[in-house]
């Protein structure tokens, strides 16, 4: 990879704006800041544009389509909470190409049999027998069928070469889904020790406020959604914050789950330009799976836990584009996801962190995320200054994966 110099820049390191108006970066990392170009380089005039890190979505379904996707919006990392198993060789090959988003991947989630996220892949006729009994043949998501067997499920995880494990609290009312079948609360528990025993970082998903407060005394590390069914309260807040727990909130994924589609960013035309057909109609309905929700307390609670320090992470949960669970589009929603929490209260540096050195932190990613010598070259080059107008980070101009240029799309990145 040959070298090349970001002149006349401000730069985010992904902590801060620094005094420093050039980036040099060499071999796929990041070599200089500061610092006239080197004899040699490429010079990228930045023309008074912002350097940001390569943006980081910690929670997506992707496919490849998708990675490639991302990175035309300048998301250089994601992190799949949860899919059907993906060899070393593919993951290796993914890694591989500087044109799709790197990928850290939960693998197989932990949940009941016939548990979610199967009622979102096949009907419920087909999951479910008439009296309501389990077929568990019928689920592409195989669960725990007894708890003897969860030591081996995270060994296997492991073996498998998962970067995290995901556990799975949901009973399905705000997916219209009501009654479906969940672990308890000490198999998940269990699950965190074993995990934990391994070195692994352990997510959990709850999508309502008493799954969240189970979930929050397993010892999990971070959630993956917030809830969307009521109100924070001070007892919800609390008991995240004294498990020391990690949020990423999704709140397009709130908004769409109410009954709000993405009409208003597929009408953006720095989205409309970088989507085809198939995302744009996706994007422009909704799951609309809880129209009694009120969007508003979604973004209540992400204020609260902010004021009271919990870490917030940006995240979509953006899988395919299927018009059924829509108001999502890869690498866009993320863009969005920052204004969402913004209006939630996050200034745009914070929200700006929880996109790019806040999850590389909580996740241990110690080479990305920021911008200084010595990490890779993942970097977003903008117009406009997104520190202070969040919506700016859709001036995409250029992006770099490990030091090589996103190819060109309809005169955009």
């Amino acid at each position: 990879m040959s070298g090349f110099s970001v002149t006349n820049v401000r730069v985010f390191d992904g902590e801060a704006v620094v005094d420093a108006n050039t980036v040099t970066c060499s071999g796929g990392v990041i070599t200089a800041m500061g610092q006239a170009p080197p004899a040699g380089v490429e010079v990228v005039d930045g023309d008074g544009g912002t350097l940001l890190p390569g943006l980081i979505d910690a929670h997506v379904h992707p496919t490849e389509q998708g990675l490639r996707q991302a990175v035309s919006f300048g998301v250089t990392t994601v992190f799949e909470m949860g899919g059907a198993p993906r060899s070393r060789e593919d993951r290796a090959r993914i890694a591989a190409d500087d044109q799709l988003a790197d990928l850290f991947s939960a693998g197989l989630p932990l949940t009941a049999v016939c548990g979610h996220p199967n009622e979102l892949l096949v009907s419920r006729d087909e999951l479910f027998w008439p009296d309501g009994g389990c077929r568990p043949e019928a689920a592409p998501i195989p669960g725990l069928t007894d708890p003897a067997d969860l030591p081996e499920f995270i060994a296997g995880q492991v073996r498998a070469g998962v970067d995290f494990i995901k556990l799975l609290a949901e009973e399905g009312t705000v997916l219209a889904a009501p009654g479906l079948p969940e672990l308890s609360e000490n198999v998940f528990a269990a699950a965190v020790r074993e995990a934990h025993g391994h070195n692994k970082l352990v997510v959990a998903h709850a999508l309502t406020y008493d799954a969240a407060l189970r979930m929050a005394r397993t010892g999990a590390d971070g959630f993956a959604h917030i809830f969307l069914d009521r109100p924070p309260t001070e007892e919800i807040v609390n008991a995240i914050v004294e498990a020391g727990m990690f949020v990423i909130p999704c709140l397009v994924l709130n908004r769409s789950i109410t009954g709000t589609t993405g009409e208003d960013l597929a009408a953006d035309p720095r989205v409309s330009a970088r989507l085809d057909d198939t995302w744009l109609r996706a994007l422009r309905r909704s799951f609309g799976t809880w129209p009694a929700g009120d969007f508003d307390s979604s973004l209540q609670t992400v204020a609260a836990l902010h004021r009271a320090g919990v870490p917030i992470l940006a995240g979509t949960d953006t899988a395919a584009p299927d018009e059924e669970y829509g108001g999502l589009a890869q690498g866009a929603s993320l863009h969005h996801e920052l204004q969402l929490l913004v209006r939630a209260g996050l200034t745009p540096i914070e929200a700006l962190r929880s996109a790019t050195s806040v999850p590389a932190r909580h996740f241990g990613l110690h080479d990305r995320g920021v911008i200084r010598p010595g990490a890779r070259a993942d970097l977003l080059l903008v117009d406009g200054n997104p520190t202070t107008d969040i919506t700016d980070t859709l001036n995409t101009r250029t992006t770099w994966r490990h030091g090589t240029p996103a190819e060109q799309r309809n005169g955009t990145v």
